[in-house]
């Protein structure tokens, strides 16, 4: 049985996959209402307004929900993850923040369209820079730039999160949740010509993943070795490879003949794929190389109880998300 320390650790891994699966696709959306064209570009941006509407802002939740284990459980780490990782997370708060508000006014301000495009212009590009900097965030804490000597954090402001290794994974997370926005979409709308829009930009979104997903592996090698040598030097390494690259087959092949049920639950099994594989490459590492989940764990008197209080809220919010999206996604928006 694992020490409960590593406990909360599993627990952030399995919040951020489902912020990722939720809030990643709200993001996405966000995505192609920047690239919104064609003769049926109305029609898209309001099949995502529609989409996102009922549920983008409970979807945070989750990112909430690291943050708080994050400090309760690995206060250290938490700290020198604040510190070090000041600017980016910063921007990505912001963008959440702006993008929220700029969701909110499109719907309730004037229906003029330069009002609608200036509104519309925040939430895209908030929706772009938000998870480009949780990339370049994710990226950070496994490259090894950020050390950390007791309370001591030390690798500069800019440098662990400004170079091609992060630059590759902000890209990839980008291109993931446009792959699950387009692939939720087609199931957004009952119109076949706007599900053709969806799925061809899922499709391009799925050739953009796998492109940066070679870049990612490519840019590990030097900009985060430990990551590099558990995705590929692993006795896990080879089998999980295989699979993953078979899932993500699994997906273009049900995009390509519009099955898209099936493509909604194959991009979310890939996501989740590439979730749990960086979690396994950088375990027990929060912060490569100095900061794992036994050193900087809080006593288990501290841990013990808020799993226990977690274990007894965790079925009023699933209850809820449950009430909520079946009463929201139970069919078609438009």
């Amino acid at each position: 049985m694992l020490p409960v320390e590593t406990w909360p650790a599993g627990l952030m891994l399995a919040a951020l996959t489902v912020y990722a699966l939720t809030g990643g696709a709200d993001f996405g959306g966000g995505i192609w209402d920047l690239f919104a064209w064609g003769p049926r570009q109305k029609q898209q941006r309001r099949t995502i307004a529609l989409a996102i509407g009922p549920i983008w802002e409970a979807n945070h939740v989750w990112l909430i929900l690291v943050l708080v284990l994050c400090f309760v459980a690995y206060p250290t780490a938490y700290a020198s993850i604040g510190i070090a990782l000041h600017w980016p997370l910063t921007i990505m708060l912001l963008g959440i923040v702006l993008r929220g508000t700029a969701f909110v006014f499109r719907s309730y301000d004037s229906r003029r369209d330069e009002v609608q495009a200036r509104w519309s212009a925040v939430f895209s590009v908030a929706s772009v820079v938000s998870p480009f900097m949780l990339g370049l965030s994710v990226a950070a804490l496994g490259s090894g730039d950020i050390r950390v000597d007791g309370t001591a954090v030390s690798g500069g402001f800019f440098a662990p999160w400004l170079g091609p290794f992060p630059f590759s994974v902000g890209a990839f997370v980008l291109a993931l949740f446009a792959l699950l926005a387009g692939s939720y979409l087609t199931l957004e709308t009952a119109d076949p010509e706007l599900q053709e829009d969806f799925r061809a930009r899922a499709l391009a979104a799925w050739g953009a993943s796998g492109l940066f997903a070679w870049a990612t592996l490519l840019t590990a090698r030097t900009g985060a070795p430990l990551l590099y040598d558990g995705l590929l030097a692993s006795h896990w390494a080879l089998p999980f490879q295989v699979f993953v690259g078979s899932v993500a087959l699994a997906v273009a092949g049900t995009l390509y003949t519009r099955r898209f049920r099936l493509a909604r639950v194959s991009t979310m099994a890939l996501v989740t794929l590439v979730v749990w594989g960086w979690g396994l490459a950088q375990f027990p590492y929060l912060i490569v190389p100095d900061v794992d989940v036994m050193t900087a764990a809080a006593p288990t008197s501290a841990i013990k109880p808020m799993l226990l209080i977690l274990g007894v809220g965790a079925l009023p919010l699933v209850g809820a998300f449950w009430a909520l999206y079946a009463v929201f996604k139970s069919e078609p928006v438009n």
